[in-house]
């Protein structure tokens, strides 16, 4: 019979093929090619299939992660905007959730830029996963003296990029007053070389740089000045005669 099937042209494939390495049986075909459907399946094809379902896990798993963190990062602005509200209402350094380490202290506005983001107390890696943080040491928010905040460039600050001389900013804080700023300044700063001052009536807003660097670090900072807005202040102020 195998005579015959090869006399009218067929073919036979391997009776099996192991793979010793992977640990893979490919049955071939025990009949004539010509007479039926079955083919061996080649070593490549499969491959092709295990990498392909390999990467389909890993997405899937990527996938989930970054679902995760995103579902986290709003969960984390919702339980700030609460203990924000319970420090509005006079609850002192009311933490976000039980193992925080950290609190809203103001809301810094960028109203050119459409941002209103929570300030946090410290200035830590853990703090600045959620907002941009006060460094310990400058003045406290709402206080004369230099207010020095610090975020990270690709989250909370990259909008700094966006930022022009001339342009407004506020602080505002747990009594509910804003205090207003005016951009005056923007620089590129080796952080080994920087020096902030401590009298100086104004905020600083640092950030690392380039804003689109592929690896994080490096000793360059973006740094924002901004002085209070004396005219804003005074508009604010009540006129000679008029009730508060």
């Amino acid at each position: 019979m195998m005579h015959d099937a090869a006399h009218r042209g067929g073919s036979f494939g391997r009776i099996g093929k192991v793979w010793p390495r992977y640990g893979i049986a490919f049955a071939c075909d025990t009949v004539p090619v010509e007479s039926s459907p079955v083919r061996c399946v080649s070593a490549a094809r499969v491959m092709l299939i295990i990498i392909a379902a390999t990467l389909a896990l890993f997405g899937t798993i990527a996938l989930g992660d970054g679902v995760y963190i995103a579902a986290k990062a709003a969960l984390a602005q919702q339980l700030l905007h609460t203990a924000w509200d319970r420090a509005r209402s006079g609850a002192v350094s009311p933490r976000p959730w039980p193992w925080a380490d950290t609190y809203p202290i103001a809301r810094l506005l960028a109203p050119a830029q459409g941002v209103d983001l929570f300030v946090l107390a410290g200035a830590s890696g853990r703090t600045l996963a959620f907002g941009p943080g006060h460094h310990d040491g400058s003045a406290q928010p709402g206080e004369d003296g230099n207010v020095v905040l610090s975020g990270h460039r690709d989250t909370h600050f990259r909008f700094l990029r966006n930022v022009h001389l001339g342009d407004a900013l506020a602080l505002e804080t747990v009594d509910g007053r804003r205090h207003p700023y005016r951009v005056r300044s923007t620089a590129i700063v080796d952080y080994r070389k920087l020096v902030l001052s401590r009298s100086a009536d104004q905020l600083t807003l640092v950030t690392c740089y380039p804003f689109d660097a592929i690896t994080p670090g490096g000793p360059l900072r973006y740094v924002v000045i901004a002085t209070p807005d004396d005219q804003v202040k005074e508009s604010r102020k009540p006129r000679s005669g008029s009730s508060p």
